[in-house]
C-alpha cells in the first residue's frame, strides 16, 4: 500500500511506522488514522515487533483540528468511535510487542496513542501533555483508561484537569513510560530494544501482552485460569523447547517466534 501521511519500513523483524506530517507536528487527520490502522494490520503478518515514532521534532501533536468539518459541525464522538477506536484496538490486540519511540512532544491524542503501546521509550527532551481541558474537552483516545492504571488516580486527575506538560524524566519516574533516554542516545536505544524483541520468543510475548492487559479486568481466579491456559500454549511451542535446550547447553537461544 502507498502511504501519504506515514512512512513504513521493515528490517530484520522490526516493522516501523513513522508519523510523517512534520510541518504539522504529525497531527492526526482521518487519512493518517486510516493509514496507521492499515500498517498495523499489514506489518503484524510479517514483522516480530512494531515501532511507532514520529518524523521531525514531534511525536504527535494530537487531533488535527483543521481536518474536515468546522468546529460547529465536528462530530468528535463519531470520529472516536469510527477512526480512533479501531486504531487503538489494533495496538491493544496486536499479537506482537508494540514500542512507542517518542522522539518529541506527544500531546492530546498523540500522547494517548503513545501510551496505548506496550512499551514507551522517550527522548529526554520529549514532553507529554493531556491538553484536552485547554479547549473544553476530556482526555480521549484511551487517555482516561491508560493514565489511571499507569500512574494512579490522583496523578491522572491532575494531568487531565491542569493540562500541564510532563517531561520524559517525570513520566519515567511516575511509571507512565518505560524509559527516558538522553537525546543523543535515543535512536540507538529504541532500535536496540526493538531488535532485542524481534529476536525473542514472539508467541510468548503475545501471551504476556494478553495476560497483562486482561489482568486489569479479571478476578484472581480468572487470571490464574488465563495464566494456566496461556502457559500451556507456550509450553508446546518450539521457542520453549529451544529456550530450555539453550539454557542446558549454556548458549544464546535462537528463537523462531513459533
Amino acid at each position: 500500500m502507498q502511504y501519504s501521511t506515514i512512512a513504513v519500513t521493515e528490517s530484520e523483524g522490526v516493522g516501523t511506522i513513522t508519523l510523517n506530517r512534520p510541518t504539522l507536528m504529525n497531527a492526526l487527520n482521518a487519512q493518517m488514522r486510516a493509514e496507521i490502522l492499515q500498517a498495523l494490520r499489514d506489518l503484524q503478518t510479517r514483522a516480530r515487533v512494531l515501532v511507532l515514532t514520529g518524523a521531525g521534532r514531534a511525536f504527535c501533536s494530537g487531533q488535527d483540528l483543521g481536518d474536515g468539518a468546522s468546529v460547529d459541525d465536528l462530530d468528535l464522538g463519531r470520529i472516536l468511535r469510527e477512526e480512533y477506536e479501531p486504531m487503538l484496538r489494533a495496538i491493544n490486540e496486536c499479537p506482537l510487542p508494540v514500542i512507542a519511540a517518542v522522539n518529541g512532544a506527544a500531546a492530546g491524542a498523540g500522547a494517548n496513542l503513545a501510551l496505548a503501546a506496550d512499551v514507551v521509550i522517550a527522548t529526554q527532551s520529549a514532553v507529554f501533555l493531556q491538553a484536552f481541558s485547554r479547549i473544553g474537552l476530556i482526555p480521549d483516545a484511551g487517555g482516561t483508561y491508560w493514565l489511571p492504571r499507569q500512574i494512579g488516580f490522583a496523578r491522572a486527575m491532575g494531568q487531565a484537569l491542569f493540562a500541564e506538560k510532563v517531561t520524559a524524566d517525570e513520566a519515567a519516574a511516575m511509571g507512565m513510560i518505560w524509559a527516558s533516554v538522553p537525546d543523543e542516545a535515543f535512536p540507538a536505544e529504541w532500535q536496540r530494544r526493538a531488535t532485542q524483541l524481534a529476536k525473542g520468543p514472539t508467541l510468548a510475548y503475545g501471551a504476556i501482552k494478553r495476560a497483562m492487559r486482561d489482568s486489569m479486568a479479571n478476578t484472581l481466579d480468572q487470571q490464574l485460569d488465563l495464566e494456566a491456559e496461556l502457559q500451556g500454549e507456550c509450553g508446546h511451542s518450539r521457542d520453549f523447547r529451544e529456550g530450555v535446550m539453550a539454557f542446558l547447553e549454556k548458549r544464546t537461544p535462537r528463537f523462531e517466534g513459533r
